[in-house]
């Protein structure tokens, strides 16, 4: 086995065609072994196909973090059954998106939507196809130009790319900042290493400020070996692809994201190969840090467990303490998923946005008192009564 690991056909591994070839035979005929299993509200699946369900392969259920509402993107959607569990729950006044390049899935997932629509009452979902690490080429408008344009020269295929990038910048398959929350369903150890910082970058892109990505992915604890991550079955298989798990959390962190959370992992392992252990992981963060740090007299008290702890751009937050912040921060506190560990402090007189001065995050700043109570009534005012007896206030 050692030799045909070493052998070039092995070094020069197209893991793209290892995936797509793999999951257009998967569905068309259901593959038990491909992913782990995964439980899923049954009130959602009583109205889904038996022939989804069955050739839908995951690792984890990203939908059970989606609300009403919402503008859902699924990645790397398959045949559509977390797509139309979302549909469910976002209901008429939400949408679902769901992303794929492999015709046979899309074509599996597309076959179904009237039905599914007159089960549910509404029309909601729509798979498009491109590729994940790409959401803002749309595949079926680059294939409609390449059949009235075949590429025959490198004059045509430099032609064709220039088409591609123009439907990137005209009519993009997923819009900025268009999203508020992505999800993904054991999809991402796929793509390949070379790729996977863009792909980080398009799921940061697409969404809402305040938008938020909830991935379900298989993860390891140590290096997948080289000669694991040569084998097109292992790739196919989510093994070869997986993320470290501290280095999945760090490439959310890279793209930009905050409030980074692991929101589910699995307990057991779900394959062991050479000592390594592989198991699903759901992580769930938020877009919408970036901005200038404006000081509005503003501050947090950090209400514990931990005696201090520091966020993703090195605020740090001594337990109990008025801790000074800008007021972009301030705004991410207040919100999930800070919000039940934060009490703010506003001023007790709004700095105007316009007069709000430039504000230094970094270091450990203390916030006096006097400046959130500045410009107020500071009159002494004293309760009647004593505060402390049984009609009181204590």
């Amino acid at each position: 086995m050692s030799s045909t690991m070493d052998s070039p056909e092995r070094q020069a591994l197209n893991v793209d065609a290892a995936v797509r070839d793999r999951y257009s035979a998967a569905a068309e005929a259901a593959e038990a072994a491909l992913c782990c299993p995964v439980s899923y509200d049954p009130q959602y699946l009583k109205i889904i196909p038996e022939e989804i369900i069955e050739r839908d392969y995951g690792c984890g259920d990203p939908s059970k973090w989606v609300n009403e509402g919402e503008t859902v993107l699924d990645l790397g959607s398959g045949g559509g059954k977390i797509c139309y569990i979302a549909s469910q729950i976002v209901g008429a006044s939400g949408n679902v998106i769901g992303v794929d390049c492999n015709d046979t899935m899309l074509s599996l997932a597309r076959q179904y939507q009237d039905e599914m629509a007159e089960k549910i009452g509404y029309a909601n979902v729509d798979f498009r196809k491109g590729r994940i690490q790409d959401l803002q080429l749309n595949l079926d408008l680059l294939e409609e130009y390449l059949q009235q344009n075949p590429t025959q020269t490198s004059a045509d295929w430099l032609q064709m790319q220039e088409h591609a990038d123009q439907l990137r910048a005209t009519q993009p398959l997923i819009a900025a900042d268009s999203v508020d929350v992505v999800v993904s369903n054991c999809v991402l150890n796929l793509v390949k290493d070379e790729d996977r910082r863009q792909l980080f970058s398009e799921l940061h892109r697409v969404l809402k400020r305040g938008g938020r990505a909830v991935i379900s992915d298989i993860v390891c604890d140590e290096l997948v070996p080289e000669n694991l991550r040569n084998d097109p079955h292992l790739w196919s298989g989510c093994i070869s692809g997986a993320f470290r798990e501290d280095l999945f959390l760090e490439a959310f962190a890279e793209a930009g994201f905050y409030g980074i959370e692991i929101v589910s992992r699995q307990e057991e392992a779900w394959a062991t190969v050479e000592g390594i252990e592989f198991r699903s992981m759901t992580v769930q963060a938020f877009k919408g840090k970036d901005g200038p740090c404006l000081d509005r007299r503003q501050a947090v008290i950090y209400n514990g467990p931990w005696k201090s702890v520091v966020d993703d751009d090195g605020h740090k937050l001594v337990r109990g303490q008025r801790m000074a912040v800008c007021d972009k921060t301030f705004k991410m506190y207040t919100q999930s998923p800070y919000a039940d560990k934060i009490t703010p402090i506003p001023p007790a007189n709004e700095v105007a946005l316009e007069d709000a001065k430039p504000f230094d995050c970094y270091g450990v700043p203390i916030r006096s008192p006097k400046e959130t109570k500045q410009g107020a009534n500071l009159l002494t005012l004293m309760p009647d009564g004593d505060c402390c007896s049984t009609d009181g206030c204590c």
